[in-house]
């Protein structure tokens, strides 16, 4: 099945951010891995209803990182090198999912205590711990 991202318009998050978000999120799950092909341009525009720009700015930014390769008339694919992250980085992206994470959550009427009891239920099941 080709990796093809959702959009939630109603978060305020910019479509081109979580674009971003979610290839890095399937990249560290494993579901995307190096050599793989995205959607083309034209196609997550049309798949998400979305301009194609928005894709651009999105892909585009990934390949800055080092994430993403274009290989003109063939397509855009995962790196097939690791690309090393720096501490600060990951503690900037840390401090922004928990900010989306409790965002979200207040506005769904739950508070930040429910979220952190969840949250490591949540841990202890995946663990499998009772």
């Amino acid at each position: 099945m080709p990796f093809t991202p959702m959009l939630d318009l109603a978060t305020g998050v910019p479509a081109y951010r979580q674009i971003i978000d979610q290839v890095l999120g399937a990249i560290a799950a494993g579901t995307l891995q190096g050599g793989d092909q995205l959607p083309t341009v034209r196609q997550l525009a049309v798949d998400l209803s979305i301009n194609p720009n928005t894709v651009v700015r999105a892909y585009r930014e990934l390949e800055i990182r080092g994430i993403l390769t274009t290989q003109q008339g063939i397509g855009t694919f995962v790196t097939t090198t690791p690309v090393p992250v720096d501490e600060a980085v990951r503690q900037r992206q840390l401090d922004q999912l928990i900010g989306d994470l409790l965002a979200r959550a207040g506005a769904a009427g739950l508070t930040a205590d429910e979220v952190v009891v969840r949250l490591q239920e949540f841990i202890n099941e995946q663990r499998g711990i009772s």
